[in-house]
């Protein structure tokens, strides 16, 4: 396996001074966001590391000889919206710059797009599913005519504006199962990350077990449960409040039980680290003491 970072923690700095931090700073491999030139929005997101909708291939090739002579490999491109979204000028771009994205791999010779599924947070789970079945379909199709792999990151998006549904479907076990049965494509996968089990109080080593097949790739990133908070308002208070993102090392996941199941199961790719702790942020030096320390902790891991 290898270790790599989500690019998103550091819009700051530009690809080729992430990259050349990221290689001297003993990491191996980029996921790179992707987010549409300008967009904004939430935290994290809205980060555009490399633009694909100008990306041509003097670019993409000037980018991956960039990338390889740092000895530094692309695990992904990211980009995370809601292609489910009720406003379909909302999902409409998204699904566009989907493809965009998708495109993107092909002339830079990844093989690995991250995104969400999406979800209307008004409706529930059955009904989310039956628009996902009309709409993702012809995404991951497209993808696989490029050789590219789809893989879903498992955050449930459910903040207080989002409350309650959350805008991402592929939460759980049991949606993953719905999900590769209407899709049953070998290019559709998943990017596991075990903090957005934590707080929803399901096992994260198990799913490695019963989705082996389907994780393709996996993010790094922890949680921490305060329970003074959680006593206070509870498992329905709007906010979860008590679910804290912490660096590896921080939190509740076990990770040297975390790498031992994906060494059982044979994934041998890359462990990425997503950066969301708010200990180690406002400020380039404070974001990267947070990458150094993730490191530290997962580097020993990882061989």
């Amino acid at each position: 396996m290898k270790l790599g970072l989500m690019t998103a923690a550091l819009p700051m700095l530009n690809l080729d001074q992430l990259a050349s931090w990221a290689a001297e700073s003993g990491y191996q491999m980029l996921e790179i966001a992707c987010w549409p030139p300008e967009t904004g929005g939430r935290r994290y997101g809205g980060v555009s590391h490399i633009d694909v909708v100008s990306l041509d291939k003097p670019k993409a090739k000037e980018i991956r000889s960039m990338i390889d002579g740092l000895g530094l490999g692309i695990s992904s491109l990211g980009y995370y919206p809601n292609p489910l979204d009720p406003d379909s000028e909302v999902s409409g771009a998204a699904i566009a710059h989907i493809k965009k994205v998708i495109d993107a791999t092909v002339v830079l010779e990844v093989e690995i797009v991250g995104t969400f599924i999406g979800a209307d947070m008004t409706k529930s789970n059955e009904q989310n599913l039956e628009t996902y079945a009309k709409v993702w379909p012809a995404i991951v199709k497209y993808a696989g005519e490029r050789g590219i792999k789809i893989v879903i990151e498992n955050c449930p998006m459910l903040w207080k504006d989002t409350w309650p549904g959350g805008t991402n479907l592929a939460t759980t076990p049991a949606i993953w199962k719905r999900m590769f049965e209407i899709i049953p494509d070998d290019n559709f996968g998943l990017n596991y990350d075990p903090s957005h089990l934590v707080w929803q109080f399901i096992d994260t080593i198990r799913p490695i077990h019963e989705f082996k097949d389907r994780i393709f790739h996996v993010h790094a990133k922890d949680m921490r449960i305060d329970r003074d908070l959680l006593y206070q308002d509870g498992l329905l208070g709007c906010g979860f409040r008590w679910a804290i993102p912490k660096l590896p090392g921080l939190g509740e996941v076990d990770w040297a039980a975390f790498a031992s199941a994906l060494y059982e199961v044979g994934y041998d790719y890359v462990i990425s680290v997503e950066h969301e702790d708010r200990s180690f942020e406002g400020t380039e030096e404070a974001v990267k003491r947070g990458f150094y320390l993730t490191r530290d902790v997962l580097k020993p891991l990882i061989h």
